[in-house]
């Protein structure tokens, strides 16, 4: 009869660190800059968000950031990474920021902004992703 040995409990540890409430705060402030600078309206920044509603985004436009759930997090640390990647691509702060809005062969045409506003986090992630792949080249 074979012999069956327990196998202790172990605790989760996700891949990837996870993001604390302070760095959602600081990523939805940067966030607040960087929509301002891509020329963002407040219903497209809400679908950026996830649904974050109006009221909210009004609070985050003037400093007050409540708390952040994970999911949002996400959202913010992608659209942190497409910044960052158009700022490397792009020498030129102005290119890097009107990206966003030129359509691109890449997105069948659209622009990212247009793919971004698809409303899912996949949206916003496809972008990143693209941008990785030229950054990293």
């Amino acid at each position: 009869m074979p012999q069956f040995q327990l196998v202790k409990k172990t605790t989760y540890q996700p891949t990837a660190p996870e993001i604390t409430d302070a760095e959602g705060a600081a990523m939805a402030r940067a966030v607040v800059n960087l929509f301002r600078r891509w020329e963002i309206t407040d219903g497209q920044a809400s679908v950026l968000l996830g649904g974050l509603s109006a009221r909210t985004w009004a609070r985050w436009k003037v400093g007050e950031v409540g708390r952040i759930p994970r999911d949002l997090k996400s959202r913010l640390s992608n659209l942190m990474g497409i910044h960052k990647a158009l700022r490397i691509i792009f020498t030129e702060a102005d290119r890097s920021y009107s990206w966003v809005k030129k359509p691109n062969d890449v997105f069948g045409g659209s622009s990212a902004l247009e793919i971004m506003l698809g409303g899912e986090l996949t949206d916003v992630m496809r972008v990143r992703r693209y941008l990785d792949a030229v950054r990293c080249g």
